[in-house]
């Protein structure tokens, strides 16, 4: 196959699904994760896609928010860092929340592993992370759902979900964010996300950002959180030390977990 008929392919399947993996196309379409990435690089200069960690995204999606299943499969190495070192920040017995997105999914299952998850009460308005407490064998668990509109990414939003939070109060709440703007803040695309995220934060003794190093380079519409308001920022250490250095002096605290390395197709025998 030709690069002109890879690159083609590349860009309808970006078109239905809105991101794309590396190594996904690499098994697809025969060839090597190298040939697959110089195939990205070259749309990606010539502005046809965004080129992100482990794929790309599609440039019409970069103020939209993708859908969940498309978003799971996308940074999966950074998100596992990322979720490792959250879960040092539960207790057993703990009453905590957790928000929508893929980052915060991956979160409860590494904590749901744990022994840190003993006793502890999750709120949440994400459906996936409601199944996952729900599918477990153990139910040491409890898992208050918040109710509301669900959005693309399997959240649940609106005034329903706010009233009902409204009336809680939790020791931590871990959010996902779809952009962090410096010297802004932290960005959904939907207003009745942000709007839900903020109402998390209102019953929160404290928040913690679950966030990946590309989200510095994205932009979204709605602010949800300013940095003085957030006292922990978890992402990994892919981040630009001068991006690193100007969120550090935001934020609180800054936590730049170790990347966990995926395996890869290198070779080009399938050419």
């Amino acid at each position: 196959m030709i690069s002109s008929q890879r690159q083609h392919l590349i860009l309808s399947r970006l078109r239905t699904r809105g991101a794309v993996r590396i190594t996904a196309l690499s098994k697809e379409l025969g060839v090597s994760a190298m040939t697959i990435r110089r195939d990205i690089a070259d749309l990606a200069d010539k502005g046809l896609l965004k080129r992100v960690h482990g794929g790309a995204v599609t440039t019409s999606t970069l103020l939209a928010e993708p859908l969940f299943s498309v978003k799971s499969q996308m940074d999966i190495g950074l998100k596992d860092a990322i979720a490792q070192e959250a879960v040092k920040y539960v207790a057993p017995g703990d009453v905590i929340a957790i928000g929508g997105g893929t980052t915060a999914y991956v979160f409860a299952q590494h904590l749901l592993e744990s022994q840190q998850a003993a006793g502890i009460t999750i709120l949440t308005n994400s459906i996936p992370v409601a199944e996952l407490v729900q599918a477990l064998e153990s139910k040491d668990v409890e898992v208050i759902v918040t109710g509301g509109v669900i959005t693309r990414s399997n959240s649940l939003v609106g005034p329903i979900a706010d009233k009902v939070i409204g009336s809680l109060r939790v020791n931590t709440v871990f959010l996902g964010t779809h952009s962090v703007s410096i010297p802004r803040g932290f960005l959904m695309p939907n207003s009745l996300e942000a709007a839900t995220d903020m109402a998390l934060m209102d019953i929160a003794d404290r928040t913690i950002i679950l966030t990946d190093h590309t989200k510095w380079a994205c932009t979204s519409l709605s602010l949800f959180a300013r940095f003085e308001q957030v006292d922990t920022v978890i992402t990994d250490d892919g981040l630009d030390p001068v991006v690193a250095k100007q969120t550090k002096d935001l934020v609180k605290t800054l936590v730049l977990a170790k990347q966990i390395e995926q395996p890869s197709q290198e070779s080009e025998h399938n050419q």
